[in-house]
């Protein structure tokens, strides 16, 4: 016991010794090649969020400022605008967010679940089904559009809400199932073989043991999940024909007059309009969102 001590000392100082040279490393580096970075990365910045800043500028103009004054700023600002922007987006918004919330719940539900049994049981079969389910991450979805499309009309279902949610969550368990899997797989045996010895049943062991200890990987398959259905259009657009039960993707078509001329300032407000949900469900998961990909990343 004494050997096995005085070894764990010795790595743990070797690691030790391995992290300080690589930090005074790291600490003279050249200046010139810091400042170039930084200079790399600020001009990346700058181009990804191009876009995102001629959305912005053109939902404060007219069509005459847009088509006279292309690059100029705005002048004066049309703020009334974004009043048309969300008069006209804010029922798409609350669709978007009923369907996607519902789709979520289930997908996280069930892919936990079945990532679950997976990771932690031995049946006949596992890996062959587990093969099966992830060989459905090569097949492109426009492969599926119409037998889908086919499906949900043989069900009755086509021009509700249900046409949304339940090819979402089908569509969303692949992907849940994989992250899942590979998560509960690497958490510590010890702490099951522990609930069990004090009595706890197997769906305790999932609940109150494998969940809260998933807590990032599931945020993060939330957020992918929610994102992926906010901006879905292809779908929405074959299968929800009703005006009033429509989602943001397909209801950002609509800033077009009774003479069919788009008005690209109030739908560049609609789409700045659109963009806030996103922005708040980052802004409180981002954190989770982290630790998720690079917990996933790491034990990968």
């Amino acid at each position: 016991m004494l050997q096995t001590l005085q070894s764990r000392w010795d790595n743990y100082r070797r690691s030790r010794r391995i992290t300080a040279a690589s930090t005074s490393g790291s600490a003279g580096a050249n200046p010139v090649h810091q400042v170039l970075i930084t200079v790399l990365l600020l001009l990346l910045l700058l181009l990804t969020m191009v876009p995102v800043i001629f959305m912005l500028i053109t939902s404060l103009k007219n069509r005459g400022q847009i088509f006279t004054q292309f690059w100029a700023l705005p002048r004066p600002p049309l703020w009334e605008n974004y009043t048309l922007g969300w008069n006209g987006m804010r029922a798409y918004i609350v669709n978007s967010l009923l369907y996607g919330t519902a789709s979520v719940m289930a997908v996280v539900l069930l892919s936990s679940l079945s990532g679950y049994v997976f990771a932690r049981h031995r049946f006949p079969g596992k890996e062959v089904i587990y093969v099966a389910i992830l060989s459905l991450l090569m097949i492109p979805g426009v492969l599926t559009l119409i037998p889908s499309f086919v499906l949900v009309r043989q069900l009755g279902i086509l021009d509700t809400p249900w046409a949304l949610i339940l090819p979402w969550t089908a569509g969303g368990q692949v992907f849940g199932i994989l992250l899942c899997r590979s998560f509960f797989a690497t958490l510590p045996q010890e702490l099951f073989e522990a609930a069990k010895i004090d009595g706890a049943p197997e769906l305790s062991l999932y609940w109150q043991v494998a969940l809260p200890l998933s807590l990032p990987i599931l945020v993060t398959l939330a957020i992918m999940h929610f994102v992926g259905t906010y901006n879905d259009f292809q779908w929405p657009l074959i299968t929800i024909t009703d005006p009033a039960k429509q989602v943001v993707g397909v209801g950002l078509r609509q800033f077009v007059n009774q003479w069919g001329v788009a008005d690209i300032g109030g739908q560049m407000a609609g789409y700045a309009v659109a963009v806030i949900p996103l922005l708040i469900l980052f802004t409180f998961g981002m954190k989770y969102y982290i630790q998720g990909v690079t917990a996933g990343a790491l034990k990968a």
